[in-house]
């Protein structure tokens, strides 16, 4: 998928229209559903607002129904807990009365380290040279030129992605939703890698694919225009589910963030659906 900066800033620039209820626009998508990435960096964009003395620390969503892009959503805010330290939201996407998205979002101010470790990535980090795109925008380098498209390319349920927004501005919020962004897309290809046959190419096609759940984690502040490396791992994929976890790691090899994903993977019997 191929995204400038400025299509997404759009996205993340969310119009007012009550007391904690933003609109927002969506990127065009070929299949004609919303990327979750986008619904994962507006909910964390939303709940920042009126706490701009703290960052988020957690955002969980579960993704009830997609989104189609040529709608407009609604997102709505719900102040849970607002502390010196902490705060809580929850932050709800819809079109009309459908609910796309529910997030839980958790934001704490910066605090001293009491002890600290953490973990450092299995190999050495070698990140990419390459050019980025005119005029800024997501540059993606899969590790040893893995295909997780094509059904016939096999091999173990890992996979190191290396990513980078070109021309992404000097704001702590902006890039925690931009990396946001980018942990969307790729644990349902690592889940189907060990399987002879089955590949993202086959997603909205013959296979219905779709993120259920998702849960990332900031550790540290990072800037979503340098180098990250998302190393990924499904651990489980059965029963029409696939389960992964991925690590993302600075090109210096410190740990920024984690997440979670639990997902749908099987086969359209009866035609693509779009619904969940």
């Amino acid at each position: 998928m191929a995204f400038s900066v400025a299509a997404v800033l759009e996205t993340l620039a969310l119009e007012p229209v009550g007391p904690d209820r933003f609109r927002a626009r969506s990127l065009p998508i070929e299949h004609g559903v919303v990327f979750g990435g986008q619904l994962l960096a507006q909910a964390l964009v939303a709940a920042r607002v009126g706490h701009e003395d703290k960052a988020v620390k957690t955002l969980h969503t579960v993704f009830a129904r997609t989104a189609r892009p040529d709608v407009a959503l609604d997102i709505i805010v719900t102040r849970v807990h607002e502390g010196r330290a902490l705060a809580s939201s929850t932050v709800t996407i819809q079109q009309g009365e459908r609910v796309c998205a529910e997030s839980v979002v958790l934001l704490s101010v910066d605090e001293p380290d009491f002890i600290r470790h953490a973990d450092t990535p299995l190999a050495a980090l070698v990140p990419p040279t390459g050019k980025g795109p005119d005029g800024g925008g997501w540059q993606v380098e899969i590790e040893g030129g893995v295909d997780i498209s094509d059904p016939t390319a096999v091999g173990p349920p890992d996979l190191n992605v290396w990513s980078r927004w070109t021309g992404a501005p000097d704001d702590p919020a902006i890039s925690q939703a931009l990396v946001a962004f980018t942990t969307d897309g790729f644990l349902i290809g690592t889940a189907m890698r060990p399987h002879e046959g089955v590949g993202q190419a086959q997603a909205h096609v013959t296979v219905s694919t779709g993120v259920l759940s998702h849960t990332l984690t900031f550790h540290e502040p990072c800037h979503a225009g340098e180098w990250l490396l998302l190393a990924h791992h499904s651990s489980y994929a059965g029963r029409g589910r696939g389960y992964g976890r991925a690590d993302v790691f600075r090109a210096g090899g410190d740990l920024v963030a984690s997440f979670v994903q639990d997902s749908m993977i099987r086969p359209a019997t009866r035609g693509v659906s779009l619904r969940l």
